[in-house]
């Protein structure tokens, strides 16, 4: 049992919803924020704080990442501890960021998902669709969680891994829970989802407000993380075929246009492509946000040597990096490169992440052809007319296909977090799990190697802080 000291940062949120009415920021005795109507349910879940939601860490862990000691040596220590893997991240009186605003966010969904119902105004219908939306959002948030500090998914251990407490109420003097275990967070999770379905739009009409897309994208996702790629497949490829219902732009960016001379792309120079805002992006079916420093004002991390290799001269996402430092005229040693926009880490639902794991999945059910046509036809919108391709030494075997949609993948999202959580999901994956050696180095500015830091199996997950635990004396932190 212990104490989620979550009070200040639900506070915060309560004063950041979007055009509520002065009343409705009031907060009860039992800390409850005052809503009536069913306008009041659906307007919480526009609240800025939802989509905000910065919780960085896993960008700095990716294993596609080398650490240039120059700007290293000065980075936030925060920075250098995670990419060291190292088992404290955060001083003593120092709250995590990764639980901050997740914590608050849950509390609202919470707050929908019990109240709604009893709401006065609106039909049935349209709580229940409010509801939905509360619910996937809740399980979006408890996907994250699990992913930060429970172990990876793994059949035979799920049920006896600790992972993240499981809480149903909306109450912020609730501060008493109990640490569930990896297996039922994510039966919770799973739960959230196939209750949602149902009741979301069919049609993706708001980047905002979760859709039966992104849903049934999330839910396909989740399977994936536990091995279920039979009962991920048939969600990732209904999700796909939700996108041509959208009543707004939904699709791949096709690069060959946007980098065009006059395409939305083109230009932007040292601060690297004009990309849109998170809820105007198009590939974004459901948006959720943080802050990449790394593509802007710090130089520490850039891609290294290997992953700059697994890239074709002519891929359109290079014009998405930078040889040196802003404002500098040095490069980077070894031809390793500075990431410069995206500003933002899109965390959300991705069009481009349900077309790799649809791909994915087929590749690991067998479907060779069909996983190779779904990744051709996905690089066709990243590489110019006649590089699409891939060798028939690769789409012949599965492994080797396997292999290459996972490195497509640190092609796409390289320096935008995604990496870290394929990184957990393959630790534990029995036909990949003996190919997992993870490392990060620090070079010098002649590309030497000063540093090498290996993670541990016990570093796939973060550790509580040290002031959760001095507030939660009971509580069993991560090794």
């Amino acid at each position: 049992m212990f104490k989620l000291n979550i009070k200040h940062t639900i506070i915060l949120l309560i004063f950041a919803v979007w055009g509520c009415k002065e009343d409705f920021l009031e907060v009860t005795p039992k800390g409850r924020l005052i809503a009536t109507t069913v306008e009041d349910y659906s307007r919480l879940l526009t609240n800025r704080k939802l989509i905000v939601i910065n919780t960085d860490a896993q960008i700095p862990m990716g294993d596609e990442l080398t650490a240039i000691e120059t700007y290293f040596r000065n980075a936030a220590l925060r920075t250098q501890r995670l990419f060291r893997w190292d088992p404290v991240i955060y001083d003593q009186d120092i709250d995590a960021v990764e639980m901050n605003e997740p914590m608050a966010n849950i509390y609202l969904y919470n707050k929908v998902i019990n109240e709604v119902m009893e709401a006065t105004g609106g039909s049935d219908s349209e709580k229940r669709w409010i509801m939905a939306q509360a619910k996937a959002g809740r399980a979006w948030t408890y996907f994250l969680m699990i992913n930060y500090y429970g172990l990876p998914y793994a059949e035979a251990t799920a049920a006896n891994n600790p992972g993240f407490p499981i809480v149903r109420v909306a109450n912020v003097m609730e501060d008493t829970f109990e640490r569930n275990s990896v297996k039922e967070v994510y039966e919770f999770i799973v739960q959230d989802l196939l209750e949602a379905i149902p009741d979301l739009m069919p049609e993706i009409n708001d980047r905002v407000r979760p859709s039966r897309s992104f849903a049934e994208g999330l839910l396909g996702k989740v399977y994936m993380y536990m091995g279920r790629y039979q009962d991920a497949l048939p969600l990732l490829q209904s999700a796909i075929h939700g996108l041509s219902q959208a009543t707004i732009p939904a699709a791949l960016y096709d690069y060959n246009e946007t980098f065009a001379p006059g395409g939305s792309m083109d230009g932007g120079g040292m601060f690297g492509p004009p990309y849109p805002t998170t809820i105007n992006v198009h590939e974004n079916i459901f948006s959720k946000q943080a802050a990449n420093d790394w593509t802007f004002g710090r130089y520490e991390l850039v891609i290294s040597e290997a992953t700059v290799a697994l890239y074709d001269s002519v891929d359109f996402r290079l014009n998405f990096y930078d040889k040196g430092p802003l404002w500098s005229p040095d490069e980077y040693p070894n031809g390793m490169l500075r990431r410069v926009g995206p500003g933002v880490a899109q965390m959300g639902m991705m069009v481009s992440d349900l077309y790799l794991l649809q791909a994915e999945t087929k590749a690991r059910l067998n479907d060779l052809l069909g996983a190779t046509e779904d990744l051709v036809h996905f690089r066709k919108h990243r590489l110019p007319p006649g590089h699409e391709a891939i060798a028939p030494v690769i789409t012949n075997n599965r492994i080797a296909l396997i292999t290459y949609i996972l490195e497509e993948r640190i092609r796409e999202f390289a320096l935008q977090g995604d990496r870290w959580f394929d990184m957990r999901r393959l630790s534990v994956d029995e036909e990949f799990k003996h190919t997992v050696g993870y490392t990060h180095n620090v070079v010098n500015d002649d590309g030497e190697v000063m540093q090498t830091y290996e993670l541990k199996p016990e570093r796939l997950v973060l550790r509580f802080t040290e002031k959760l635990m001095r507030q939660n004396p009971g509580m069993v932190n991560n090794p």
